[in-house]
């Protein structure tokens, strides 16, 4: 008879940092390899970058394309001796490069390098890109559809104009994240976090965004879903083969039969080449492959949403991009400010704090740091207001946000460098000034991306249950409180969506439009809902006698920055700015 097993063989004891990285926030790999994996990292963070200016600016009356319209006879009064006098005023509308979509593109990557920088050097010194927001779509549309701004008849008057208004409330909504990040609010405010209640929260930052893995707009075709779904494979496969070592799938690429016990073996001057960059492979084989169809006019008879998302040349980004242009601020003109948009846009500055939250401690986790202290996340959330506010003053057309898919990639990849990140900020600043170079990238079709995201959201959202290992799972207290809120967090956004889809407004639908679009924007995110559901129960059903069950034990030594030693070498302030802004 088998003797019975030990605790220690079927337990495993809670770790503060997680293991198996090969490198970690300060430890960097070569210089050719970081290049590499900095390449990655921007050629990742172009799907949203081009995703949100893709369906935005067309609502907004902009164009894609390059275009020169030369004004008519009709378009003076021949009769008026001041008609050469007007021409200054009206030039603006027939000189115009029309690539407005491509400019915003450019835009925002060149401001999400530069966040990316500053939140690296100044803010949570996290190995973290900061970009473009979905949180922010709600306010935004209802801007596009403001009834003075719709009137506008001229398509792009309407979408300068439309700009200019999206631009002034980011300027103003900006101050939420500035004032509670730099008067340390925020760390008050997160001494209330617990291991339990961050579990929903930073689960959700990436099972929140499942709708982005199989979206139906990108995957209405067949054809276009054998490429999505090879894609899907391949990534899998490659990313994860250090994580699943009897994987069974064999067919890792189209056309490349292989195990995952070579391809973990499979090593150059010992560099794992298909486990490291394994995102830039399968994209590059995959895009190839798009191209090959689009070329052989396999898309030729297909729906026109299918040749939209899938063709390689259906982006019109490479023909309209200018060679060089430096973006710089108010390059749209001077911002317009309206109070109604502006409360709306606070709610998304809300929300994008609250997600930014749970991807600082997913992050850090994957970096193989400690979790953040209080000090040094509402640091980091002051400088993501700046982001949010140059945002504003350069135009990019939405907020900044922690990329989800990018805290994926470091644990695919297992590197946790900083410096790795800030080479890709690099990138994103020198393509989006090199416009027709950066266009070429920018060009990968989104379901290319959509696949992608299949695997480092769902990576992302394991990394918040793994946070479970501090906590009693065997309190029912922690089962009720964990359950609800994850299904709540997955149920109320789902179902505003749906509502909005079939109604073609928000749930929240009044005289009120500003009331509306906040409302209607906290409950369309689920690391909201799930903030406001987990944490409130955690604070109120019986927290006195559960301080050990919730994780706090654990917890309270990361609060303050002296409270580990660790921290000052994940988190203290480069050029010795320690001395003129002590941590608290």
């Amino acid at each position: 008879m088998a003797a019975d097993p030990k605790p220690e063989e079927i337990s495993h004891p809670p770790m503060d940092q997680l293991q198996g990285l090969e490198y970690c926030i300060d430890s960097n790999p070569s210089w050719g390899e970081t290049i590499a994996l900095g390449f990655q990292h921007y050629v990742l963070a172009l799907g949203t970058a081009v995703m949100i200016p893709s369906f935005l600016v067309p609502l907004m009356g902009g164009n894609h394309v390059s275009q020169f319209s030369p004004p008519l006879l009709s378009d003076f009064n021949k009769s008026s001796d001041n008609a050469l006098a007007k021409w200054p005023e009206r030039r603006c509308q027939f000189f115009v490069h029309r690539g407005d979509k491509v400019r915003v593109i450019q835009t925002l990557l060149f401001v999400e390098g530069i966040n990316t920088l500053l939140q690296t050097l100044f803010g949570t010194r996290l190995p973290i890109v900061i970009g473009g927001s979905y949180a922010f779509m709600v306010p935004i549309v209802s801007i596009i559809h403001d009834p003075s701004l719709m009137r506008i008849a001229d398509d792009h008057l309407r979408f300068i104009s439309t700009m200019r208004a999206v631009q002034g409330a980011l300027i103003v909504s900006s101050s939420i994240q500035i004032i509670l990040g730099y008067s340390q609010l925020w760390a008050i405010c997160s001494r209330f976090f617990s291991p339990l209640g961050m579990v929903p929260v930073i689960a959700l930052v990436g099972f929140g965004l499942f709708d982005r893995g199989f979206p139906v707009e990108y995957l209405s075709d067949w054809l276009c879903n054998s490429f999505f779904l090879c894609e899907s494979i391949s990534g899998c496969t490659v990313c994860r083969n250090r994580f699943s070592h009897a994987y069974p799938i064999r067919n890792l690429l189209p056309g490349v039969t292989a195990n995952p016990y070579y391809l973990k073996s499979f090593q150059t001057k010992q560099v794992p080449i298909l486990e490291r960059f394994a995102l830039l492979l399968s994209i590059t084989v995959i895009w190839a492959y798009a191209h090959l169809l689009t070329a052989s006019g396999a898309y030729k008879h297909r729906p026109e949403i299918t040749q939209i998302n899938c063709r390689t040349d259906q982006a019109y980004l490479i023909s309209s991009a200018p060679w060089i242009k430096i973006p710089y601020p108010l390059q749209w003109g001077a911002p317009t400010f309206d109070a109604g948009h502006c409360f709306g846009m606070m709610a998304a500055v809300f929300v994008s704090m609250i997600e930014s939250t749970g991807a600082y401690k997913a992050a850090s986790r994957l970096a193989s740091a400690t979790p953040p202290p209080a000090h040094v996340l509402s640091r980091g959330i002051g400088w993501q207001g700046i982001g949010i506010l140059l945002d504003g003053l350069f135009g990019t057309l939405t907020g900044s946000t922690v990329s989800v898919e990018n805290i994926g990639l470091l644990g695919s990849t297992r590197v946790g460098s900083r410096r790795v990140i800030q080479i890709s900020a690099g990138f994103m600043i020198f393509f989006s000034i090199l416009g027709k170079f950066g266009a070429l990238f920018a060009s990968i079709p989104f379901p290319i991306f959509a696949a992608v995201y299949c695997v480092l959201f769902g990576l992302v959202a394991s990394v918040g249950l793994s946070f479970l290992q501090f906590t009693n799972m065997n309190s029912m207290r922690n089962l009720f409180i964990t359950g609800v809120a994850f299904f709540l967090g997955l149920s109320v956004p789902e179902y505003f969506r749906e509502y909005t889809a079939k109604a073609y407004h928000g749930p929240a639908h009044t005289r009120a439009v500003w009331f509306d679009d906040f409302l209607n924007t906290i409950f369309f995110s689920s690391p909201t809902v799930a903030l406001i559901i987990a944490v409130f129960l955690d604070n109120t059903l019986d927290y006195k006698d559960s301080a050990r069950d919730r994780g706090m034990q654990w917890w309270v030594k990361f609060r303050t920055f002296n409270g580990d030693s660790r921290n000052e070498e994940f988190y203290t302030l480069p050029f010795n700015l320690n001395r003129f802004f002590p941590p608290s």
